[in-house]
This record gives structure tokens, sequence and C-alpha cells, in this order.
């Protein structure tokens, strides 16, 4: 079962398979053939087939959990020093403005920690440990309040304008406007 957090399965469920694939491997021992085997756990051939092949070539140990699928990438410790270099700023880094984008951060992990995620991954790591988006705190200094005004007393007006026709008009293409 998958839950909306992005979690995969839970570690009862997780242990439940595990064991199932740990039977089919000690049915695989005894000889067993793989249509029997399906059938009585209840799983699909093709299944069966796969975990045959991985006991080939791994043993009972090749049949057993890997673990969750989407454990963490990144430790808290790791995650702290992220934190401190993040904190350095981007021109510390070799950026030539004061902005963290994401591809930014992106590429400080992979120098620093050398840990590769995608821009999404990086986005859902920095909103789980509390940062989010910058917003500007002030407006700009080179912000021009008169040409602000300006350009939303004459400009503004001609943009918004309605592009129809003022007056009655025929919806067909063929009959023209009657007088």
């Amino acid at each position: 079962m998958r839950y909306p957090e992005g979690g995969g399965l839970t570690a009862e469920r997780r242990a439940f398979r595990e064991g199932i694939r740990l039977q089919a491997g000690e049915r695989f021992a005894a000889g067993e053939k793989t249509a029997v085997i399906a059938k009585d756990l209840r799983v699909s051939v093709r299944s069966v087939e796969r975990w045959r092949r991985a006991w080939r070539e791994g043993g009972m140990e090749a049949l057993r959990s890997a673990g969750p699928a989407n454990s963490p990438t990144i430790t808290d410790a790791q995650f702290a020093a992220l934190e401190q270099e993040l904190s350095k700023g981007p021109s510390a880094h070799g950026f030539d403005d004061q902005r963290w984008t994401l591809a930014r951060v992106q590429t400080v992990i992979c120098r620093r920690l050398q840990v590769s995620l995608s821009v999404p991954t990086v986005w859902r790591l920095l909103k789980r440990h509390g940062w989010s988006w910058q917003a500007p705190a002030r407006r700009a200094l080179e912000r021009d309040e008169h040409a602000v005004e300006l350009w939303k007393k004459e400009v503004w007006p001609r943009v918004k304008a309605s592009r129809r026709r003022v007056g009655a008009g025929s919806s067909s293409r063929t009959k023209p406007d009657s007088p």
C-alpha cells in the first residue's frame, strides 16, 4: 500500500513479502516446479521465476528484503553540513549573485556531499527541513514609482481594453449583419 507522503510498504508488509520469498526459496531447494510454487503461494509465475533466478545467483540472501525503497538519501548530519554551506552564501560557492536556486543547491550537494539528487528531490528535501522559497523583504531600490504610476494610468487601460467591436454583430459566418 502506498501513502500520499511518498512512502512505500509498511515494515510489516515488507516482512510478510520477504517471508513468502523465503518460503519459495526453500521450495526451490526441494526442487519443486515454478507453477506449483506460484499456485500454492498465490503469486504470479513471473514473480516466482524472478525469485528463482535471484536464488540461483545469490542464494537465500538474495530473497531477503533490501529495506524501504525510499530511504533518505541525506542523513541529518549531512543536512546540517549542507545548511552550514548554504549559510556561507552563493558567492562562497562561486556563483555570481546572492540568489539560491534549486539548481545551485543541487550543485552544492553534489560537490560537498557527493550525492546526486534531482531538482525536485532537492525541493522536497529543503521543504521537509523547513526551508521555503525566498520573497523579497522590501521593494527594489531601483524602482521608479513615478514611472509605475504613469504606466498604470496611460498604458494599462489600453492593454486592458477589450478587442471586441462595440455594437451588434452576427454569429453566422455566411450571413452579414443586418442594418
